[in-house]
């Protein structure tokens, strides 16, 4: 009998992944699945490709469902993970894919999200300096954002050694449409999306202050676009050079031994597609010929290494489980 877990909000795009992998983990069993206008109706219904969950019958979101859980993932949309984190028992481990425990700062999160900052968490990015032995001893896990995963790995390292200016950082990202969530919005349609890119959230994205705070980065620039495609991030990241050191050697000896971020061979440059489905980061560094700027390349799969994935790996740390127990590196293709 494996070690039982919970998914609230498992009608989303994040939570049907959360189910995918949990379904495949050698270690992890669903004790309950939650959802709110979806609860009622069976996994396979709702997440048709989770067949072997396909009889399951989605519990509505309520604390009493998910207390007999020996970890909870909380899949909901910003700003309603704290209530229902409260109600739940001291002894119960919780990773939150959503951003309510993300940000120290109060003043930040007022920024960017509306209601109160509800407290803050460990930093669910196993990848940073200290932080896997951080999140093992947690309880309360706070996932990475999406966009958070593709820059931070990106230009965290650079930072820390000196290599990269905190504060000429400029960052351009490329988002899936399943970044957006599963909700209806006419701006997703297929016929809205198709064939274009639109920026969005200019100059105000909500993930700025998290980079900024899980980066050292002092002033950052980032333009989101939204993507036509499903799923995948691709983000590039610029600075400006405070040594001559060749960034790539930086980020592969930084990551050297990591499962899930690879520094890409001299010339071969991320793709999305490559990490569809992986709980993988893929890289590249350069220094731009003209401007002298170092350029970074990150590709995430923003369902899984930006998601679902992450948050599997966190629960493995927490639970005492090997860290890539449930996870894959590959990628599938076409």
């Amino acid at each position: 009998m494996g070690i039982r877990v919970a998914v609230a909000g498992a009608s989303g795009y994040a939570g049907g992944e959360l189910l995918r992998l949990i379904a495949g983990h050698p270690h992890l069993e669903l004790a309950v699945a939650t959802g709110f206008a979806q609860a009622g109706s069976k996994i396979g219904a709702v997440h048709p490709h989770v067949r072997s969950l396909r009889d399951v019958v989605l519990a509505p979101t309520a604390p009493g469902v998910l207390a007999d859980a020996d970890l909870v993932f909380l899949a909901l949309p910003h700003g309603e993970s704290a209530a229902l984190a409260a109600q739940l028992p001291e002894s119960v481990k919780v990773v939150d894919i959503g951003a309510d425990f993300r940000l120290k700062a109060a003043a930040d999160w007022t920024r960017y999200y509306p209601g109160p900052h509800a407290g803050t968490w460990t930093y669910g990015l196993p990848e940073l300096p200290g932080q896997r032995e951080r999140i093992a001893a947690s309880d309360r896990v706070a996932n990475t954002g999406c966009y958070a995963v593709s820059v931070t790995l990106a230009l965290a390292p650079l930072i820390a050694a000196g290599v990269a200016d905190p504060e000429d950082v400029v960052v351009v990202a490329a988002s899936g449409t399943s970044g957006a969530g599963r909700a209806a919005k006419v701006h997703l349609l297929a016929s809205e999306v198709m064939g274009s890119l639109s920026p969005y959230k200019v100059g105000a994205h909500q993930h700025v202050p998290e980079i900024k705070q899980a980066t050292g980065a002092t002033s950052l620039s980032m333009t989101p676009v939204l993507a036509p495609m499903p799923r995948g991030i691709l983000a590039t990241v610029t600075a400006r050079p405070l040594t001559g050191a060749d960034p790539r050697e930086v980020l592969a000896a930084a990551y050297d031994g990591e499962p899930f971020v690879q520094v890409l061979p001299e010339g071969q440059w991320p793709h999305t597609a490559s990490t569809f489905g992986a709980n993988a980061a893929h890289l590249q560094a350069t220094v731009d010929v003209d401007s002298g700027r170092i350029v970074v390349v990150s590709a995430i799969d923003n369902l899984v290494k930006g998601a679902a994935g992450q948050a599997v790996q966190n629960a493995n740390l927490m639970l005492g489980l090997p860290e890539a127990a449930g996870l894959t590196a590959d990628g599938i293709a076409p």
